[in-house]
């Protein structure tokens, strides 16, 4: 492999995200009321949810979502399905199939040769179709960093949406996919080592794990992504109201992830979120691991669901969000 397409990117993956806080101050205050709009915004961006629901009247919604990045290993065919598979999680995290997806294509034309492009894009297409999701196009640039996403619509049934603020004390909470990604990434980036199972994990899609939270009937749930479990679980307990409490022994990582964060493989945007929630969770043991960048990680579920982890529970609400144990 002449090309590493790992060293045409300041950062990889869902590490390279602008950090949580910085995001929630420039979004602040963005709603706009529309003149005469086309169906009811269900969910929107109040809660900083996976994505956006609209109501068209009856039992069904429209859920419509995008998310690109920079790659996060050096194969282009493998980076293509991580950042689709990446994409089209955000519509299971809110319950929903998706319908159609568009292809965001960001190129160093003149450094890069454009076969590799086309990797990327049959990568990114053989994940879209066995999601069972039409790919209808999209949009591409002459960029000085490789980007690859897509944009995605989907459809839910508007009484199993599921969203980041309907979490309720007792509930248990469950954890789909183990994390570590994010070191993993970063040490395939520093060093050039292939890391099979994370390429596996991550091209997992969720759409099994979705559709058995709806027959469980769970309307809470994320998924776990740029912003580290740390960070996905403080909105998901700040905006239901509750405290979540995590055993840290019970959660899961793939293997390699401890080695990796003890030599050092760190990134920037993880100790971001870690910075990011201190104030607000009670720190314990892996901290950094917990607020480790993952990408196209698992969701994150308030309630029980086959081949899930428990990793804690939701308690009443105290001076803090987030409590590890």
């Amino acid at each position: 492999m002449t090309d590493r397409l790992t060293q045409y990117a300041h950062g990889g993956g869902c590490a390279c995200k602008i950090p949580p806080g910085e995001l929630e101050r420039v979004v602040a205050g963005l709603h706009r009321t529309p003149t005469d709009p086309h169906g009811e915004l269900i969910v929107g961006l109040e809660n900083g949810d996976d994505a956006a629901v609209v109501g068209l009247g009856g039992d069904l919604a429209l859920v419509a979502t995008t998310d690109f990045f920079t790659p996060v290993v050096d194969d282009a065919y493998d980076w293509g399905r991580i950042a689709a598979a990446n994409a089209l999680s955000d519509v299971y995290a809110m319950g929903g199939r998706p319908v159609v997806a568009l292809n965001l294509l960001g190129w160093p034309r003149d450094v890069l040769p454009v076969e590799l492009a086309g990797e990327v894009l049959r990568g990114g297409a053989d994940v879209v179709a066995s999601a069972g999701c039409h790919l209808g196009g999209g949009h591409s640039v002459d960029d000085p960093e490789p980007k690859y996403g897509l944009a995605v619509t989907g459809v839910v049934d508007v009484k199993h949406v599921m969203r980041n603020s309907t979490g309720r004390a007792g509930l248990p909470l469950s954890l789909t996919k183990p994390l570590g990604l994010g070191v993993l990434n970063n040490r395939h980036k520093a060093t050039g080592e292939v890391f099979p199972q994370a390429v596996e994990v991550m091209t997992t899609l969720n759409r099994d794990a979705a559709a058995a939270a709806v027959a469980a009937g769970v309307n809470c749930a994320t998924d776990v992504t740029g912003f580290g479990l740390l960070g996905h679980l403080h909105k998901l307990a700040r905006a239901s109201g509750v405290t979540a409490v995590i055993d840290s022994t019970a959660v899961p990582y793939v293997e390699g992830a401890r080695e990796a964060l003890r030599d050092g493989f760190v990134s920037g945007g993880t100790r971001r979120n870690l910075d990011w929630v201190a104030p607000h969770v009670s720190l314990g043991p892996d901290s950094l691991l917990l607020a480790d960048a993952q990408t196209s990680g698992g969701l994150l579920i308030v309630g029980e669901i086959p081949g899930a982890t428990v990793i804690g529970e939701l308690l009443p609400s105290d001076c803090h969000t987030v409590v590890v144990r």
